[in-house]
């Protein structure tokens, strides 16, 4: 396409070169070019949180954020906050607390409460609600979904911190 640019992305602590048009969201890039399925398509205009990565830290929409506006940016994904094998404290505590049903917002979900946990390591219930208040669950585990974050705090705490 005459459009079309190439673009540099860091995801996951790799750098990727994708020719695609520059308007083109980063959630079709992630999941499309990079195979990073884990982002999910929810509403496509931001309202329920299913496709949020994590953008220099701060979760993020991919669904609105043209592909243009995040090179040379961190992008992180659900995929890339296991390490060597270990899942993240959140994923692991999410996993404890039966905090997913169907699972489709399971991963914007986690992120979420990563950027939150890194921002606040010891959040009360009042601040995990607030801060979580984007993202949907359409089977309604909120209740466990607070209780995980809760306890990837505890997790985190005794580990050093929700890296």
């Amino acid at each position: 396409m005459a459009n079309e640019k190439m673009i540099k992305l860091k995801v996951n602590g790799a750098v990727h070169s994708v020719t695609t048009d520059p308007e083109r969201k980063l959630l079709y890039v992630l999941r499309d070019d990079l195979d990073l399925t884990g982002t999910h398509y929810g509403c496509g205009e931001g309202q329920c949180g299913a496709c949020t990565v994590l953008l220099d830290g701060r979760p993020t929409r991919s669904c609105l954020v043209p592909v243009s506006a995040v090179e040379g940016a961190q992008i992180t994904t659900i995929e890339g906050i296991e390490k060597s094998g270990a899942l993240h404290p959140v994923q692991q505590a999410f996993l404890d607390e039966d905090a997913m049903q169907c699972g489709y917002c399971t991963s914007g979900m986690i992120l979420a409460a990563v950027a939150l946990l890194r921002r606040t390591p010891h959040p009360t219930e009042d601040q995990i609600q607030q801060r979580m208040q984007g993202n949907v669950c359409r089977c309604g585990t909120y209740r466990r979904i607070i209780r995980a974050v809760q306890k990837a705090a505890t997790i985190s705490a005794v580990k050093g911190g929700a890296k």
